[in-house]
């Protein structure tokens, strides 16, 4: 896609004003690109320790986090994922574990995570983590260890803007329906339920899913199926701002590639799929509607260079993420933290 090259262009002639985040001024701050609420810290002298400084100044943090939706940490020394995982800690202490999996991810140390472990010639669309699921993270970090050698970026997008944009007509229907995602774990490549829940004991597995409002079924020795209705809104426990905040574009059966899609259509029907989306009532959500969500986000989305070492921390109510295709190596690391539990579904 041409809009993520274009846009890097637009970085370079930016001049950053520096914004006094603490007393110290050890760090500078900067809009990373006009027209996008993502702000980019900076230190302002050699060697700033930025656990230490981070854990100083977290109240602080929280403020321009809740303004800007994200805060991207460049120039500081992160040299591993251990470094990394002590700053997160430093900013949010209790790091979760990755539970109700979509897509399958490496444990690196502690609690850091690779990010998804999709092919590199394909789209991750932009997304809140875990929209389909009854909890998901208030913050991510997103650490990178080594960039790619073309594109790779992570774009973000505020769901403050992107919602705005939204058709009302779109945003009608999903509020009327509700939204509905089927899984069958196992099927067509998918990862088997044991990996998903992150335990084998069938018992341990219906208590979740019982307490978490999600229909299943065992279907034969070694399957499972879950309907899950979940939210299309979610209003942020502290700003109040109601964002766009589901899984349908990104579970919806149109989001496959083409010759993926056609195999598993030839043996499989709509809701015995891996995985697919469907309006909360069970009617089918049309192509063209998926299509409409990933394409809005994909032009709200800023789209910039990793640099060795950057450091990105997200409000995962605020402002979503993707990746874009890439070649060469490259590895990002993931922490969540502050689980929010979703009591409106009881």
């Amino acid at each position: 896609m041409s809009t993520g090259p274009s846009k890097l262009k637009s970085l370079k002639s930016i001049k950053r004003q520096s914004i006094r985040v603490s007393g110290a001024s050890l760090v500078r701050s900067s809009a990373l690109a006009e027209g996008h609420r993502l702000l980019l810290l900076e230190p302002s002298a050699d060697g700033v320790d930025l656990a230490a400084w981070a854990a100083d100044n977290r109240a602080r943090l929280e403020d321009r986090l809740l303004e800007h939706g994200g805060l991207l940490f460049r120039g500081f020394a992160v040299p591993d994922s251990a470094a990394f995982q002590e700053l997160a800690r430093a900013i949010s202490p209790d790091l979760l574990d990755y539970v109700e999996r979509a897509a399958p991810r490496t444990q690196v140390v502690g609690k850091v995570f690779t990010s998804t472990e999709y092919p590199a010639d394909q789209w991750i669309p932009l997304h809140h983590e875990m929209s389909y699921s009854h909890n998901w993270p208030t913050k991510l970090f997103f650490y990178c260890e080594a960039p790619a050698d073309e594109d790779g970026f992570t774009p973000v997008a505020d769901d403050r803007d992107v919602i705005a944009r939204m058709p009302d007509a779109l945003k009608a229907t999903f509020l009327e329906k509700g939204v509905m995602y089927v899984r069958n774990y196992g099927q067509g490549g998918d990862m088997p339920w044991w990996e998903v829940f992150q335990t084998r004991d069938r018992s341990e597995v219906e208590r979740y899913l019982s307490s978490t409002h999600t229909e299943y079924e065992w279907v034969g020795e070694h399957q499972l199926r879950t309907r899950m209705r979940r939210q299309v809104l979610a209003t942020h426990p502290k700003t109040g701002d109601t964002v766009w905040f589901n899984h349908a574009h990104m579970f919806h059966i149109s989001n496959m590639p083409a010759p993926v899609r056609a195999a598993l259509l030839q043996e499989f029907t709509e809701h015995e799929l891996p995985r697919n989306a469907f309006y909360g009532d069970g009617s089918r959500i049309p192509d063209e509607v998926a299509e409409a969500i990933r394409t809005l986000y994909r032009e709200s989305a800023l789209y910039f260079p990793w640099h060795k070492g950057d450091v990105l921390l997200l409000d995962n109510f605020l402002t979503t993420h993707g990746r874009s295709p890439f070649r060469g190596p490259r590895r990002i690391c993931v922490a969540m933290a502050e689980l929010y539990t979703n009591h409106e579904l009881a």
